[in-house]
C-alpha cells in the first residue's frame, strides 16, 4: 500500500482556489443584485458566499502553517494546525454566515421593504450556480477520487484533511442557497408578500447551522486525535508479527498528527531468547518495512512488552486490543 503526498496537497489546493475564485466573484455579484433589488435573501447569500472566501483562506494559511517542520517546542510538526484552522472555520459558518442570514430574514420579516424588479436577482443567481456548480464539481470529483471503495459518509468521516470535505458541505450549501433564495424572490413577487424572501434568507441561515455543526463535530474530532484508517492498522499489525522474533502483538496505535503523517506505536512481546543485538536488527528492519507500506507513517515507537504485562497495564487503562 502506498500514499502520494504530493498528490493530494496538489488536489486539496485545486479545490481550495478553485472554490475561493468562484465565491470571491460570486459575493461581489450577490452584494450588487442586493443592493439593487432590496433583497433579503440575495443579501444573505452574499454574506455566505463571503464567509465562503474567507474559509478558503483560513485553510490555505492553515496548510501552509501545517507544512513547517519540527522543532523542540513541537517534536511531531505543525500538522495539527490545519485542524485548528478547520474548527474556526466551522465556528465561522455557524456564527457569521448562519447568524447574519438568520438575523437579516427575520428583520426583513419584521419589516419588510417594497419589491423592486427580481431580474439581476435571477440573473445573478444563475451565474452563481454556475460558477458554485463548477466549484462543487471540482471538489465532487477530487473527493471521490480519493474514498475509494468508502461510502461517500465513511470517507468524510475518515478523511484527515478537512480541506476538502469542508469545500464539499460548503459548496453543497451553497447550492441549496441558492436555491432557495431564487424560490424565495420568485414567490415574494408571485404573493406580493416581501416576507417570503425573509423567511427565504432564515432557512438559507438554518442550512448553515446544519453544515457548521456537522464541520465542528469532525474538526473537533481531528483535533482531539484520531486514529489512522483500519485497513493501514491491519497492515501494521500483520506486518509486525509476520517476523518469526515477535511471539505476540500486545497492541497497535494511531494518531495522525497531520492529513498525511501519522504517529504509529506498537507494542510486541519479542521471544526471551532473543539477544539485545538482534532485537534491535528487528526492530530496524519493522521500521523499514512499515515506511514503506504507508508513505504517511512518520514516527514509529516499538516496544518490547511481555504479553502478561502489556495485558495487566491495558486492563489497568481501560483500553482495548487495537485489533
Amino acid at each position: 500500500m502506498t500514499d502520494g503526498k504530493p498528490l493530494d496537497h496538489i488536489r486539496a489546493n485545486i479545490v481550495l482556489y478553485g472554490a475561493l475564485f468562484a465565491n470571491l466573484g460570486i459575493a461581489v455579484a450577490k452584494f450588487i443584485a442586493a443592493a439593487i433589488s432590496g433583497s433579503s435573501s440575495m443579501l444573505s447569500e452574499g454574506v455566505h458566499s463571503l464567509v465562503d472566501s474567507g474559509n478558503q483562506l483560513l485553510l490555505l494559511y492553515g496548510q501552509a502553517r501545517a507544512k513547517r517542520p519540527p522543532d523542540n517546542r513541537h517534536p511531531f510538526g505543525y500538522g495539527r494546525e490545519l485542524y485548528f484552522w478547520a474548527f474556526v472555520v466551522a465556528i465561522l459558518i455557524f456564527a457569521v454566515g448562519a447568524g447574519i442570514s438568520i438575523y437579516e430574514g427575520w428583520t426583513h420579516i419584521g419589516r419588510p421593504e417594497p419589491l423592486r424588479d427580481p431580474t439581476i436577482n435571477y440573473i445573478v443567481l444563475a451565474i452563481a450556480f454556475l460558477l458554485e456548480g463548477a466549484s462543487w464539481t471540482i471538489a465532487v470529483r477530487e473527493f471521490d477520487a480519493s474514498r475509494g471503495d468508502q461510502s461517500w459518509w465513511q470517507a468524510i468521516r475518515r478523511s484527515k484533511d478537512p480541506a476538502g470535505f469542508i469545500v464539499l458541505f460548503e459548496d453543497s450549501a451553497a447550492l441549496a442557497g441558492l436555491l432557495i433564495a431564487a424560490a424565495g424572490v420568485w414567490f415574494s413577487h408571485w404573493t406580493g408578500d416581501a416576507r417570503i424572501d425573509g423567511m427565504a434568507s432564515i432557512a438559507i441561515g438554518l442550512i448553515l447551522a446544519a453544515v457548521a455543526i456537522l464541520l465542528a463535530r469532525e474538526a473537533k474530532e481531528l483535533l482531539i486525535g484520531e486514529a489512522a484508517d483500519p485497513a493501514l492498522i491491519e497492515t501494521i499489525w500483520r506486518i509486525v508479527e509476520a517476523h518469526p522474533e515477535i511471539s505476540a502483538v500486545n497492541h497497535v496505535r494511531t494518531i495522525h498528527t497531520a492529513p498525511d503523517s501519522i504517529f504509529v506505536a506498537v507494542s510486541a512481546d519479542f521471544e526471551d531468547r532473543l539477544p539485545m543485538g538482534d532485537a534491535e536488527t528487528v526492530i530496524e528492519a519493522i521500521e523499514t518495512q512499515l515506511k514503506a507500506a504507508s508513505a504517511k507513517i512518520s514516527s514509529i515507537y516499538i516496544r518490547p512488552e511481555k504479553r502478561e504485562d502489556a495485558i495487566i497495564q491495558a486492563r489497568a487503562c481501560g483500553h482495548t486490543r487495537s485489533r
